[in-house]
């Protein structure tokens, strides 16, 4: 056995091994590439239920008169009311809003995404420990396939013809993007999540699209922190 034939061989068989996980990455990767866009691994279930009024009175005397409305599991983690009649209710990883006086209630759950919570798990390594070794062997196949395809096919389909070209391609395009979005002169250390990409979009698209998400988050945070709590 010759060793282009050799390297065909792997190169089948370890695509083969390889297809299910490199589908869960693809799969993966594509959600998570839109992660400022919306949250990739999980979404909100909102449910509106009605209740009898509660009377306005202390915090902790409305919380348990709501539970006990609003059929809870049992008194909450914490509680806080941004007004006298609005009580907030913390549960494990979820929450209600009840609006005392209206006798309305909005319970908010996370909910995991259908498949892309569990893809989404595997391709950020949460479980960390042995996935760690099984993703790093699978990234050394993929290190492998991506070497072995280029001998797979020989004359003018391979390498040495039209090959060479498509290969050199994949090489320029991200160090196109490297070079536009990333290096610059005097470059002097890390920057920023997301820099490049408001580099690269010019100062006149930064002001078009108005205050940065972090601006808006700290806005928005210091609109939280004045609202004062209601005992």
């Amino acid at each position: 056995m010759n060793w282009r034939r050799l390297n065909n061989v792997l190169h089948r068989d370890l695509g083969y091994l390889a297809a299910g996980l490199t589908l869960v990455y693809a799969i993966s990767g594509v959600a998570l590439n839109h992660r400022h866009q919306w949250n990739p691994s999980w979404k909100l279930e909102v449910e509106t239920r009605t209740f009898a009024p509660v009377p306005v009175s202390d915090r902790d005397t409305m919380a348990a008169v709501l539970v006990e409305r609003l059929a809870l599991p049992g008194p909450p983690k914490s509680s806080f009311r941004s007004a006298p009649h609005l009580v907030e209710l913390f549960y494990e990883g979820w929450s209600v809003k009840a609006d005392a006086t209206a006798g309305t209630a909005t319970i908010e759950k996370p909910r995991g995404r259908f498949a892309l919570r569990e893809m989404n798990f595997l391709h950020l390594n949460e479980p960390k420990g042995l996935w760690t070794w099984a993703a790093d062997v699978y990234a050394v196949i993929l290190g492998f396939l991506s070497i072995s395809g280029l001998f797979v096919l020989k004359g003018k389909n391979g390498l040495s013809g039209r090959g060479k070209w498509l290969a050199g391609l994949g090489v320029v395009v991200p160090l196109l993007a490297l070079l536009i979005l990333l290096w610059r002169p005097g470059d002097s250390g890390p920057r920023r999540e997301g820099e490049g990409e408001r580099r690269g979009a010019g100062r006149s698209r930064r002001q078009a699209a108005g205050p940065s998400p972090e601006r808006a988050s700290a806005s928005s945070t210091a609109a939280a922190g004045s609202t004062t709590p209601h005992p």
